[in-house]
């Protein structure tokens, strides 16, 4: 069996244990929602141990759902073109969720290294409050403009899914039960190098349902989700994984992150306008002065 030329995936950035509770704090402070609901979690895990590491780790890390302001910066200075084409695929989102990335020179809320070896990671959503300002809290392993289209649609779109806050998708129970644990672990060994442990954590330990907002059954089709062969599933059939943001995506980080109605839309873009019109105006009225005081 060959694995050969397999696509790297994204292995998510977690924060050292000691920030757990903090950035849990956080994120409740951001997003009161974030809040892990306890009585649901009781419900599914009667044995639910309700510390404050376990609450920390149930927490979710959606921002504020006014919309989601970003900006982003690079950390080691990639040519011009390869940043703007980045941020595009970043801001693939916005079509249809409130989220904007917008570039700044240093100090980003997002913060991009292209380290090669490290792999593609992100922090999940507000986590990334938590990070020291001066690492990274994406990594984009050897990104550059001769890359192909493919891959900045496949992972760029991905790791913004998680620094919106979104989990993986494949570690839903439903689609984690389809996967062979042995098969998995050689699979991700010789593919990604990963160690039996890692695997275990990043593909076959499932995510506590009564802790998420999502859609009620996963989405295979997500661009959150893994393409996961037959060759490692135990009824031979693939778990087909998103290579692009789909219909589902959309609707649902549209649900969390709601775009204004069309009337604040229309009245927004209204008071633009005026504003616009009046800085035109004083513009005006001071090149008019200036003319006179010349005279």
């Amino acid at each position: 069996m060959s694995y050969e030329n397999e696509d790297q995936v994204c292995k998510p950035k977690s924060l050292p244990p000691a920030l757990w509770e903090t950035a849990a704090q956080r994120a409740v402070e951001v997003n009161p929602q974030n809040f892990a609901p306890i009585h649901r979690l009781k419900k599914v895990i009667t044995d639910f141990p309700v510390t404050r590491e376990r609450i920390a780790v149930a927490t979710q890390k959606y921002w504020h759902t006014s919309g989601v302001r970003l900006t982003v910066s690079f950390l080691d200075s990639p040519p011009m073109e390869l940043r703007a084409r980045i941020l595009s695929h970043m801001n693939a989102w916005s079509s249809r969720v409130n989220c904007t990335f917008l570039e700044t020179a240093t100090g980003g809320d997002v913060r991009i290294a292209r380290t090669s070896g490290d792999g593609h990671w992100s922090y999940l959503g507000t986590d990334i409050l938590s990070v020291s300002p001066h690492q990274p809290t994406m990594n984009l392993d050897s990104f550059t403009t001769s890359t192909r289209e493919s891959e900045f649609v496949r992972v760029v779109r991905h790791e913004t899914g998680h620094t919106l806050g979104c989990p993986h998708e494949h570690m839903r129970g439903e689609l984690v039960a389809l996967i062979d644990p042995e098969k998995a672990i050689e699979y991700f060994r010789l593919t990604q190098g990963w160690s039996a442990e890692e695997t275990r954590q990043q593909v076959l330990t499932p995510l506590e349902d009564g802790s998420l907002i999502g859609t009620p059954h996963p989405d295979p089709g997500s661009i959150m989700c893994y393409q996961i062969p037959g060759t490692i599933t135990k009824n031979g059939k693939p778990i087909v994984g998103g290579l692009d943001i789909d219909e589902l995506d959309y609707k649902f980080m549209a649900s969390i992150y709601p775009k204004p109605a069309a009337a604040e839309t229309e009245a927004y873009e209204g008071l633009l306008a005026r504003m616009e019109k009046a800085e035109a105006d004083r513009e005006a009225l001071r090149k008019a002065l200036a003319l006179v005081i010349g005279l």
